[in-house]
């Protein structure tokens, strides 16, 4: 027998989603029980093994900021200027920080009319008044503006603003700053040094959206937890990102399994204080290589999403599911999580991603279309869609910063004629699908009503407890609703195309 038939008949099985169902097994778990928390990297955790894509019809900043107060992590796309994408950043870190610290205020010699101004300006409803020192010794707010409707405005701020303010310390809990605010019946709460010095201001508005995103995921400042993507040889990227706070970096390469991209990494880790993720791949044999670079995640996938041609153009790739299992049986001995990246069309499909060994998902198709996800809306047919494309699309490759280029390593150049590039993606429209927090509710309901089937607790529980059936085409079809014309579409179910 020749070497090349050879490469045949000893060429292992792979298998994906639809080649499995998940075995029922006793239990006394009810979903409303199940526990969701999960490590996204070795020093994070997320509430939600949810995790969006780097993609430019996906995460930026609206995404990131919805995903995280759902208790899961956006991903923001590097298609971007570094300015551009540390301004997302930014805006993640600072959408609901409790205390901000940025703080507006005003003197107690300027006028009640420049107060008003100012508040008309930065549409706020109240004003810190602090001296020459920052020390508090008001506050004036659109309440105390009133009763002079109008007239006397130009008299002094200190004459018409509250002497006796409420103020908090830095490390007031939530609880405490609510109920300050509810019983002197204040909007606004200045943070104060043991000095009396202005730290920042609380509103009441943040308080609130604090206690409503319980599930949140914060870092230690209490501020929301993001990623951001960055090429495996940017440097300059990683640590712009780094110093405006991204939590997690995550290496953004259609094949981190390379010398280059290893020894880039290892040395870009030592110089950001975020944590990294690398990827993707999709064999064991690369998840041993790519831990020599002292990573704290892994993302598993190549070919899978709904928009990548990478298996038909280049003819190479791993089932999604064989890929996630190999790597998880060598990222367990090293304590580092790994993300499944691709390949998921349902609920379902999460769950089976957990049961092989994965900590989280990454999904780009379930959230493209949402309300959160960048792009116009279009109307098609009386129908609403938003663009959704891969990053190894030519459009991608061409717009923005062209990160697609690099990413599937064809970047010779800015001039480069679209005609050169080979692209591994393509481009199209998705359906509009509403708030990204109902698509997230949808997908969580069902894996915990498989944990509940399986009868885990936990998703560690779930790696331990769930076993895998082999099945059919034939199974997978009789699993799917059949001998009906479907009237009424369900939230978490769409016919396979």
């Amino acid at each position: 027998m020749s070497k090349y038939t050879d490469k045949l008949t000893k060429a292992e099985d792979t298998y994906t989603f639809d080649d499995f169902l998940i075995k029922p097994g006793l239990s006394s778990i009810e979903p409303k029980d199940v526990t969701l928390n999960t490590k996204v990297s070795t020093n994070y955790d997320l509430n939600l093994p949810v995790v969006s894509s780097a993609m430019d019809t996906v995460t930026e900043s609206s995404m990131a900021i919805s995903l995280a107060r759902e208790g899961g992590l956006g991903v923001i796309h590097r298609n971007l200027t570094i300015e551009q994408e540390v301004k997302e950043v930014k805006k993640v870190k600072y959408a609901n920080e409790l205390t901000v610290r940025e703080v507006i205020t005003i003197s107690p010699d300027e006028t009640v009319e420049d107060a008003q101004e100012i508040m008309d300006i930065e549409e706020i409803s109240g004003l810190p008044v602090v001296d020459d020192n920052d020390i508090v010794v008001g506050i004036i707010s659109r309440r105390d503006i009133k009763p002079l409707r109008g007239k006397r405005l130009n008299r002094k701020v200190s004459e018409a603003m509250t002497h006796n303010v409420v103020t908090i310390s830095e490390d007031t809990d939530t609880e405490t700053a609510l109920d300050l605010a509810y019983e002197n019946k204040v909007e606004r709460l200045p943070v104060v040094s043991d000095n009396n010095e202005i730290v920042g201001i609380v509103t009441m508005k943040d308080i609130l959206e604090r206690k409503k995103y319980s599930n949140a995921v914060r870092d230690k400042n209490g501020r929301y937890l993001v990623a951001a993507a960055c090429g495996p040889f940017d440097m300059e990227r990683a640590m712009a990102l780094s110093d405006a706070g991204a939590d997690i970096i995550a290496i953004d390469s259609a094949h981190g399994h390379k010398t280059d991209i290893i020894e880039s990494v290892r040395e870009m880790n030592k110089n950001v204080e975020s944590d990294v993720l690398l990827g993707n791949i999709a064999t064991a044999k690369a998840a041993e290589d790519i831990l020599k670079a002292e990573i704290n995640g892994i993302k598993v996938g190549i070919g899978p999403g709904s928009i990548c041609t990478t298996r038909i153009v280049a003819g190479v790739g791993v089932p999604q599911l064989s890929a996630v299992s190999s790597v998880a049986d060598v990222a367990e001995d090293y304590g580092v999580p790994v993300i499944a990246d691709g390949g998921l069309r349902y609920s379902g499909d999460i769950a089976k991603a957990l049961a092989v060994g994965a900590n989280a998902v990454m999904i780009g198709s379930l959230l493209a279309g949402t309300t959160e996800s960048p792009g116009e809306m279009t109307i098609r047919n009386g129908r609403k869609f938003k663009q959704y494309r891969g990053m190894g699309s030519l459009g991608a490759m061409t717009g923005g910063v062209g990160a697609g280029k690099d990413r599937y390593f064809q970047n010779s150049g800015s001039n480069m004629n679209s005609t050169k590039l080979v692209p591994e993606g393509i481009e199209g429209v998705v359906p509009y699908k509403g708030e990204a927090s109902q698509i997230v509710y949808q997908l969580m309901g069902g894996l915990k009503s498989s944990m509940g089937y399986v009868g885990a607790k936990s998703i560690d529980e779930m790696h331990e407890k769930a076993e895998l059936v082999h099945i059919t085409p034939n199974g997978m079809s009789e699993s799917h609703p059949h001998d009906i014309t479907i009237t009424n579409e369900s939230p978490n179910y769409h016919p396979r195309q």
